[in-house]
């Protein structure tokens, strides 16, 4: 991990995820420092019929306070947030989200790309994103968005992904920053905690 890394404030956390992803999450979440200093927005993909009991699970594995979207909800630090079944979650410039139910992008409602492209826009060099388990090619275009605009990405090591072709397209097609574990990545999500951003 680049010295850095622990510096730059962080506005965003992004984590996107298909097949094999909530496993991850679950194991991830319990691990998350308490007092998070910014935003973690879980875009994964899931069926198109709205499914509470989701958001009652992951909330279940942290003291952080989760929720599932809600169209012009405000984008407040310290809470995680999981986009809702068969709509794009987009993030806007005053800093709220919006919901859209255009066309599926790479076969997928929510659109991990989707939500990357426009949270870089946003929130810029603050922005990190993460890509989980997952067999399609979703999130790789998200990531190189976040790149561009200054951010910071990190893919699931392939071979601790139970679907490893999502993180392996993203590390071939994309400059990711870091490929990690389990363990790297819950450590590296609470090395920014405390590193706010004025964004």
């Amino acid at each position: 991990m680049e010295k850095n890394d622990v510096t730059r404030p962080c506005g965003i956390l992004l984590i996107g995820g298909s097949a094999g992803s909530l496993e991850v999450l679950f194991k991830l979440l319990p691990r998350l420092k308490p007092d998070l200093s910014f935003p973690i927005v879980l875009v994964l993909h899931r069926r198109s019929s709205s499914d509470s009991s989701l958001t009652d699970l992951l909330s279940s594995k942290t003291t952080n306070i989760t929720r599932e979207v809600d169209d012009k909800d405000p984008v407040t630090p310290g809470i995680i947030y999981l986009a809702p079944a068969d709509y794009h979650l987009l993030l806007e410039q005053g800093h709220y989200f919006s919901l859209d139910y255009s066309e599926k992008v790479n076969f997928s409602r929510p659109s991990i790309d989707v939500t990357f492209e426009s949270a870089a826009d946003v929130y810029a060099s603050s922005t990190v994103g993460i890509l989980l388990s997952g067999a399609n090619e979703d999130g790789t275009e998200g990531l190189i968005a976040i790149k561009k605009a200054g951010g910071r990405t990190i893919a699931q090591d392939p071979a601790t992904a139970q679907m490893p072709f999502m993180p392996h397209h993203a590390i071939t097609h994309s400059e990711v920053d870091h490929v990690f574990d389990l363990t790297q990545l819950a450590a590296f999500v609470n090395s920014l905690v405390g590193a706010r951003s004025d964004r």
